[in-house]
């Protein structure tokens, strides 16, 4: 069970500065795990999808398969690392393309407190020698792509210089590709959700590293929340991240292989979505004996939007109901609600029209 998947003959896919995907979901503590990329590679079958952070730490001291471990149909997927120490890093990227990750990504970008007292994340980015260090130490061990994901900024520096001259010092060492969130990462007094909204988006510096760094592939992420917003960022850089949108609202993604990567859909509709992860839910079972609820809580949004929705949702997170079969669950979800809840959803389907 603790074989890697290359062990196992499992093939790996490409991604890379000459491949590289018009869209992928970001990287997402405690949301994009293993269970929610399946979701989402229901959804998409060429958006590039993201572990969570794994730190350096967690992989050394800890289950590397627990870590790791993913299904085969997630790619194209790539690893997203924390950590500072360039023999670490190495290891590190070494186990993850072991694993058959498509990518090695440094995470420079997270100002969470906890991040920072490990001295890996944001503040990473005060240190651009110590990041060409590491991002050297990877590139030196592996043949996949090693990627940096980092802010605009830190704190309230605002000058384009700053994350120019990060940019340009970490691509002398070997990285080809960097996703910028449009945001600077205030070190202090913010926590990581007013993070994500309370430091102005400034698209344009991104935009501008494009122009200046050409044969780099620049990817912006940061507020993008529709197809349109993908389009038009697409016009000034190479890929777009898409982040909490594509989480809370996943049916986003359905469009996403035929609008970017000229593909017809997967699944043509969220019961068929639905039907698929319920068989995921009874293979995980049997295989792992993992139960339902926690990969359920990654698709309460699948129905974003559509009349009956909340009661849906409220069937699929009832942990009173955590001992039935899924199947029975999908079924209850979808019954006639009693008559005082059918009061409460012909409300919401007026609301609608």
């Amino acid at each position: 069970m603790n074989q890697t998947p290359l062990e196992q003959g499992v093939s790996r896919g490409k991604t890379g500065p000459q491949s590289y995907a018009a869209v992928s979901v970001a990287p997402m503590m405690d949301w994009t795990d293993r269970h929610c990329r399946y979701l989402h590679r229901l959804l998409s079958r060429h958006t590039l999808l993201y572990t969570e952070m794994v730190t350096t730490g967690a992989l050394i001291h800890g289950d590397v398969g627990r870590h790791l471990r993913f299904d085969a149909t997630e790619h194209p997927v790539a690893l997203q690392l924390g950590g500072s120490e360039a023999s670490d890093l190495a290891h590190c990227a070494r186990l993850g393309e072991q694993w058959g990750y498509d990518e090695i990504n440094l995470n420079c970008g997270c100002p969470s407190e906890r991040v920072q007292r490990g001295a890996f994340g944001a503040c990473l980015m005060a240190e651009p020698d110590l990041v060409a260090d590491g991002v050297k130490a990877m590139v030196d061990v592996v043949s996949i792509p090693v990627t940096v994901k980092h802010r605009i900024g830190i704190d309230r520096t605002e000058s384009y210089a700053f994350v120019r001259d990060f940019v340009g010092k970490v691509s002398e060492a070997g990285c080809d590709t960097f996703i910028v969130h449009a945001r600077n990462a205030w070190l202090k007094g913010l926590s990581p959700k007013e993070n994500r909204e309370i430091p102005p988006l400034r698209y344009e510096q991104v935009y501008r590293l494009k122009r200046d760094f050409p044969r780099l592939t620049i990817g912006i992420n940061g507020g993008i929340t529709t197809p349109a917003q993908i389009a038009e960022h697409l016009q000034h850089v190479d890929s777009v991240m898409v982040g909490r949108e594509a989480y809370h609202n996943p049916w986003l993604l359905a469009g996403f292989d035929e609008a970017f990567f000229g593909t017809t859909p997967q699944l043509a509709s969220r019961e068929a979505v639905e039907l698929e992860m319920v068989a995921y839910m009874e293979r995980m079972a049997a295989s792992e004996g993992t139960p339902w609820y926690p990969i359920a809580r990654h698709m309460l949004g699948l129905r974003h939007g559509l009349p009956g929705a909340r009661r849906w949702r409220q069937v699929w997170s009832d942990h009173r109901l955590k001992t039935l079969p899924p199947r029975e669950v999908m079924a209850m979800a979808h019954a006639a609600p009693p008559r005082a809840e059918r009061a409460e959803v012909a409300a919401e389907n007026e609301a609608a029209a």
